[in-house]
């Protein structure tokens, strides 16, 4: 079935109202209605769901969305089914009772077009059953969507090892693939691309750019000076808001502070019970609440257009998790602050939050159990003959797989030639190397934080894209302007060779640190993100006269750092 534009227009217009599309979106609803993969990287509230929506109610079959997101699953479906007039979207996941599982199953088998189910939600842990697997195989899949494709990488900031076993999905539906993720910086979104198998793909990266969110930093001294200012100057900000921070117990005692402040304030954490955290986001998108304060697990999928402010009390993890949580705000249009509270002495607990020791010895018996099956063996297996969670085993798993001790096959695992001790040296100095990558992050979070350039320029430049000039609306920019100066702007390549030696987003080497790719330039710096060692800034003097970098393929001479 030939799917053309107009019938992609006729689709959107009917069901929901649509008459005007963002940049990208008609060109990826295209692609994948053509058979073509697609991966678009574009912020949250750019109308990402859109995408899928159109086109798999456009094609003949059922759509298989893939989301981490339990709750979002839902609203999503709730919103299909209310625009369609009818049940055309089921959930599958642990949170359903077995009759509506059973239900969704039977109206994703209707042969009858006009009344089958044409969406099904699930959580990525439920494709390491066997029978889930084997029933959507059996299904006429139209397109397989792929929510927050981000977890799939090692280089992103919120990897799932459930997100491993989608590349065998995708091998084995052979089916149009759609990628979603509202976060990912070059080097993620090529993982993306060769951890999912995609064909051919088209990638699209837009919205990043959000000049009604004005941006700055506050730097405090001591912990008492930063919380004071944080809950003396929240009141003062237009709301609806947010204000995250780092610890369960913090959002508890920025509440109660914020209520004493005359705030109709509510804290959010994941060890709250379920109906309590629900009743928060009830609260919160019915403007019942003037702030939310909360750690990162609040505010995925949350869709209010009027969010006036997001406020960090602590520095983020990384910029890729700051760039979606204040992309929350201002998503109306309207101007939005978006204002980081920091001190240098926090970044000690990002990088605990960073270090994650591998369990060697659940490596080992893991490995030691795929040396006595020579046929391979699957997850599903696994799980049962170890005893442990899905999240835990896919974790061990992805740490063998990518150091190259196991292999896997359509769903399969064998282990290689390398002997137990090499097994799990291999796996440890894989996870080591994530470590520093994570870290690494950190330091990029720091560097947004003490930078004295354009802020939005420098986020803007860790995605891939650039500004062309400072912002003017940031307190940066506010800050030269009121002293009768300008931000500097960073020269382009061919204008300063020495300012810019290598093009933005080119691929480099070091001696010792291996391939790269260059990311952003700032005062005199430049930023490498290294295979092996994640974010290294350096100086581009010291660059330029140490020879420290060569173009990917010429490795540079042995030399210092």
């Amino acid at each position: 079935m030939s799917i053309t534009r107009q019938d992609l227009l006729k689709t959107a217009a009917d069901m929901f109202g649509w008459d005007t599309f963002r940049d990208g979106q008609l060109e990826a609803m295209e692609a994948v209605t053509s058979g073509r993969d697609a991966l678009c990287v574009m912020p949250t509230g750019y109308g990402k769901s859109g995408i899928y929506q159109v086109p798999a109610l456009t094609l003949p079959g059922v759509a298989v969305v893939v989301s981490p997101l339990i709750a979002l699953q839902r609203d999503q479906a709730d919103a299909i089914n209310e625009a369609a007039g009818l049940e055309r979207a089921y959930v599958l996941n642990s949170t359903q009772a077995q009759g509506s599982i059973n239900d969704a199953w039977a109206a994703a088998q209707n042969p009858d077009e006009k009344v089958r189910a044409k969406f099904l939600f699930l959580a990525p842990e439920q494709l390491a059953r066997e029978e889930v697997m084997d029933r959507l195989l059996a299904l006429d899949v139209s397109l397989l969507v792929i929510d927050e494709a981000h977890c799939v990488s090692s280089w992103g900031h919120d990897f799932r090892p459930d997100y491993l076993q989608l590349g065998t999905l995708v091998q084995a539906l052979g089916r149009p693939v759609l990628a979603l993720t509202a976060t990912a910086a070059p080097p993620v979104r090529s993982e993306i691309l060769t951890s999912l198998n995609l064909r051919n793909p088209l990638v699209l990266a837009h919205g990043f750019d959000r000049p009604n969110l004005h941006l700055a930093v506050q730097t405090h001294v001591s912990a008492e000076d930063k919380r004071r200012a944080v809950l003396e100057s929240v009141p003062e900000l237009p709301g609806p808001g947010l204000l995250y921070v780092a610890t369960r117990r913090e959002t508890e005692d920025y509440a109660s502070g914020l209520v004493e402040q005359g705030m109709r304030a509510e804290s959010y954490h994941s060890s709250r019970r379920a109906k309590d955290r629900q009743e928060v986001h009830r609260k919160f998108l019915d403007d019942e609440v003037d702030v939310v304060a909360a750690t990162s697990a609040f505010g995925m999928g949350i869709d209010k257009p009027n969010v006036r402010f997001v406020v960090h009390a602590a520095i983020p993890d990384s910029i890729d998790s700051y760039y979606q949580e204040i992309g929350r705000g201002g998503r109306d249009g309207e101007p939005a602050h978006a204002v980081l509270h920091y001190r240098p002495e926090d970044l000690g607990l990002r990088r605990f939050f960073a270090s994650k020791a591998p369990d060697a010895d659940g490596l080992a018996q893991l490995f030691a159990v795929l040396r006595t099956r020579d046929g391979g063996v699957t997850a599903a297996e696994l799980r049962t003959g170890l005893g442990i969670s899905s999240r835990k085993l896919g974790g061990l798993l992805n740490l063998l797989r990518e150091s190259g001790a196991v292999m896997e096959d359509s769903g399969v695992y064998r282990a290689g030639t390398m002997s137990p001790e090499e097994a799990v040296d291999a796996a440890v100095a894989f996870a080591q190397r994530r470590e520093h990558i994570d870290q690494s992050r950190v330091d990029m979070a720091r560097q947004y934080a003490e930078t004295t350039g354009c802020r939005r320029e420098f986020l803007l430049g860790y995605f891939g894209e650039q500004l062309g000039g400072p912002c003017g609306n940031c307190d940066n920019c506010e800050k030269a302007a009121a002293q009768g100066e300008t931000v500097p702007v960073m020269p382009e390549p061919e204008q300063e060779p020495g300012v810019r030696p290598f093009p933005l987003q080119s691929p480099v080497a070091h001696s010792e640190w291996g391939p790269g790719m260059v990311m952003s330039y700032d005062d005199g710096t430049v930023t490498v993100l290294f295979e092996s060692e994640g974010y290294k800034t350096l100086s581009v003097d010291l660059v330029l006269e140490k020879d420290l970098l060569r173009p990917a393929g010429a490795v540079p001479e042995e030399s210092g750092n």
